[in-house]
C-alpha cells in the first residue's frame, strides 16, 4: 500500500528529471554562492549548550497549513536574532508550500547555518543545494540504500556541505555511515504521518557516540528539550511548534537552550 512518503519520493524522482533538462552541473557551479565558505551546523550547535534548529515551512501532509504568508526574510531574520543555531528552510513546493527561492532569499538576509530540508534521492540536487546557498543538506535513511547514503554524504562533503543524515527506527540505523556530521532522530513516522517524542527517547542508546544527535519533530516546549538534553541530545529540530506562535522568537527565547542546563 502506497503512503504519502511513497508518494512524494515518486515526485521527487520526476522533479529531478525535470530540473536535469534544465540545469546541468555548470550551471550551478557558475552560481554566485557556489564558491562560498559555508557556515558549519555541527560547529553552531557544538558551541551551544543545546542548540535549537528553527524551521520554515508553510504546510506540511500532516499538519495541513500552518502560514501559507510566511515572510522568509523577516522570519528568518527574528530567528537569527534569537540565537538559533541555525535554521532548516524547506524547499519542497507541492507538499511543503516551499521553494529554493526560499533559501536563495534567507541566504541573503542571514549570516548562520542554512539546512536545506528537502527529499534528496540524486546527487544533482547537492549541486543545487549548494549553488542556492545551502550549508548543509538532510539525507533521510528511509528513502536511501546505505550506498546511496554513502554516496551523497560523500559528494556533498566534497562541494563543502554538512550532512545531517535521519533515521527514525532501528531497522535504518545501519545505513548510517560514519562520515556523517550529524544525526538527526525524527519523532515523526514519515509514512503513518504519526509523531511521538519517545522515538528520540528509545532509539538513543543504539546511535553512536561520537556522532552529534539532535531530535526532530514533535517538540513542543522547554520540558520536552530538557528531557531530550537529560538523555543526551545536543540540539533539536523545532518547527510547528515555533511557526504556530504568534510571536515565534519569543517563543524561543523561553525555552532559550543556553539556560536548560542550568536547571538540571
Amino acid at each position: 500500500m502506497k503512503t504519502i512518503l511513497d508518494t512524494i519520493i515518486e515526485q521527487k524522482r520526476k522533479e529531478v528529471q525535470l530540473l536535469r533538462e534544465k540545469f546541468t552541473y555548470r550551471d550551478f557551479e557558475n552560481s554566485p554562492y557556489f564558491d562560498r565558505e559555508t557556515y558549519s551546523l555541527r560547529q553552531k550547535i557544538e558551541e551551544q549548550e543545546f542548540g535549537i534548529i528553527a524551521e520554515i515551512k508553510r504546510k506540511s501532509p500532516s499538519a495541513g497549513k500552518i502560514n501559507m504568508n510566511i515572510n522568509v526574510t523577516d522570519l528568518g531574520t527574528k530567528y537569527a536574532q534569537a540565537n538559533v543555531a541555525g535554521i532548516s528552510c524547506l524547499t519542497d513546493s507541492t507538499f511543503f508550500g516551499g521553494s529554493t527561492n526560499d533559501l536563495v532569499e534567507l541566504r541573503g538576509a542571514v549570516s548562520i547555518p542554512i539546512l536545506r530540508k528537502e527529499f534528496i534521492v540524486d546527487e544533482f540536487q547537492l549541486f543545487e543545494s549548494k549553488a542556492i546557498g545551502a550549508d548543509a543538506i538532510l539525507l533521510i535513511a528511509e528513502v536511501l540504500s546505505k550506498e546511496e547514503a554513502l554516496h551523497l554524504t560523500i559528494m556533498a562533503q566534497q562541494l563543502g556541505l554538512e550532512v545531517l543524515m535521519e533515521c527514525h527506527d532501528r531497522k535504518n540505523l545501519a545505513k548510517i555511515n560514519d562520515q556523517v556530521d550529524l544525526i538527526g532522530v525524527n519523532n515523526r513516522n514519515l509514512h503513518l504521518q504519526k509523531t511521538d517524542l519517545s522515538a528520540s527517547i528509545n532509539l538513543f542508546d543504539f546511535l553512536p557516540n561520537d556522532i552529534l544527535c539532535i531530535s526532530e519533530s514533535g517538540i513542543r516546549d522547554r520540558s520536552d528539550l530538557l528531557h531530550l538534553s537529560k538523555v543526551g541530545y545536543k540540539g533539536a529540530l523545532i518547527g510547528e511548534s515555533i511557526l504556530k506562535m504568534e510571536r515565534p522568537s519569543e517563543f524561543i527565547q523561553s525555552i532559550n537552550p543556553s539556560k536548560i542546563l542550568k536547571v538540571c
